[in-house]
């Protein structure tokens, strides 16, 4: 079952056919902080990431995601990004998961804030 899905899906990990396109012309560049590891051809017109674990695009921090679409040709590895002291670390999108942002009042909050901007509406 496993191979079966290994074979059909692209979701789960990475297919046979990209394993072995991957094993046959795949120059290894690099690997980030979650384990993603970066990949080119030799002739470095191709470029395209392994994931480690779920394949969330969004998991993909911006100095890589620069350099797989040729917006710079240097990966992170020898050109790394120069960073702001304001800027925060990068961070996967976290909609639709329990640790996405909650605004005060919202209902996914613990403790939500009681609402002032209107007055319920009480059946007589």
């Amino acid at each position: 079952m496993y191979f079966l899905k290994r074979l059909l899906t692209w979701w789960n990990s990475q297919t046979i056919g990209t394993q072995i396109f991957t094993a046959r012309k795949g120059i290894k560049v690099g690997e980030d902080d979650q384990g993603n590891i970066y990949y080119q051809t030799a002739d470095a017109k191709k470029r395209w990431v392994i994931y480690n674990g779920e394949m969330e695009a969004s998991r993909v921090s911006p100095d890589w995601h620069g350099w797989l679409h040729f917006t710079w040709d240097e990966p992170p590895t020898k050109a790394p990004l120069r960073r702001k002291a304001w800027e925060k670390p990068h961070q996967e999108n976290l909609t639709g998961t329990m640790a996405a942002y909650a605004p005060s009042g919202s209902l996914r909050r613990a403790q939500p804030a009681p609402r002032a901007d209107y007055e319920a509406w009480q059946p007589e």
